[in-house]
């Protein structure tokens, strides 16, 4: 992954499928600011194999990063951090949609304007943040309506943000590809 940051971008959207390297690349470019850095974590350790991910994710990010898990609250949280943090990461979207799917109801509209309010958070700052998430809408269509609420959703909020980003990078097996980037 040679691909280098774009120091220029406030707001970066790493998206691509699972295990494809993304959080690896965004912890890559965010150790190149200086401390203090922050981790943005979404992931909630239900059960075994979670709490195996989130062992092995804090021990990636080490010491190089402060951690907080929000795993409903990813607005106000994010708003708090901006002003203490040279970056923030933000891993991971697809996993908070699945929480607030959870907590806020099946259909999604609480979801939805938990999404909005996120966006708008998203507008207004202006410090460096990697926001992380997974492309879910490539495979077939979904044979229940909670599945095809989580997928509608996620494509809209990496539509949207994509939209505001400075860049946009999918990852492919290990690969970064740009999408878009702005300011070079």
């Amino acid at each position: 992954m040679n691909l280098k940051l774009n120091h220029q971008a406030h707001l970066t959207l790493i998206t691509g499928p699972v295990r494809s390297g993304k959080t690896r690349l965004a912890l890559q470019w965010a150790a190149a600011f200086p401390k203090p850095r922050a981790y943005l974590a979404t992931a909630q350790g239900l059960d075994s194999e979670m709490l195996e991910r989130i062992r092995r994710h804090q021990e990636e990010r080490g010491s190089a990063f402060q951690t907080f898990e929000e795993p409903l609250c990813l607005s106000s949280q994010l708003e708090k951090l901006m002003d203490v943090f040279s970056i923030v990461v933000v891993d991971c979207l697809t996993l908070w949609i699945s929480n607030l799917l959870g907590a806020l109801g099946e259909e999604g509209q609480g979801a939805r304007d938990q999404l909005d309010d996120f966006l708008s958070v998203l507008r207004r700052i202006k410090s460096p943040v990697i926001l992380i998430g997974n492309e879910v809408g490539w495979g077939i269509v979904p044979e229940n309506a909670l599945a095809r609420t989580f997928r509608d959703l996620s494509g809209r909020l990496h539509q949207e943000i994509a939209q505001i980003a400075d860049q946009v990078v999918l990852m492919v097996a290990g690969i970064p590809m740009v999408v878009k980037r702005k300011g070079r």
